[in-house]
């Protein structure tokens, strides 16, 4: 079984527990299954509980998500990581202005925003098109 169709299972089917082969149970990733129901704001709380059980306790885990969440097909919406990573080159161009370390640097770019580093490299004599290039990874 795919990571989908336990969530479907929990979800929607409500199987019994000991309707699965043992390779199905191979297949249940409770790490995945929490990360999934995570993305549901409604599901947070119940989430919350069950992920204080220890994950090797997979029909337990199954067992209060099929009794707790509601018979209903639902979509949870995958919430990617919304922090974007600085260039090393843009770090290390900003730590030389500032006489920082890189890593300090990187806490500052989101300090400056756009138009603070494009300040710091105009300052720099970087041309308009090398400006654009670095600003895109912010």
């Amino acid at each position: 079984m795919t990571i989908f169709d336990w969530l479907n299972e929990v979800t929607v089917k409500k199987s019994s527990p000991n309707s699965f082969t043992q390779q199905d149970w191979d297949d249940w990733n409770s790490y995945m299954i929490h990360r999934f129901l995570s993305m549901n704001i409604n599901y947070i709380d119940i989430v919350n509980f069950v992920q204080n059980i220890n994950p090797q306790n997979k029909k337990e885990i199954y067992t209060i998500y099929r009794e707790m969440i509601p018979k209903r097909k639902v979509w949870n919406k995958y919430i990617k990581n919304q922090n974007k990573k600085d260039s090393k080159e843009l770090s290390d161009i900003i730590a030389s202005k500032l006489s920082i370390g890189s890593n300090e640097a990187s806490s500052y770019i989101p300090i400056l925003g756009k138009d603070g580093i494009t300040g710091v490299l105009s300052d720099l004599g970087y041309e308009k098109k090398e400006i654009t290039k670095l600003i895109k990874t912010i």
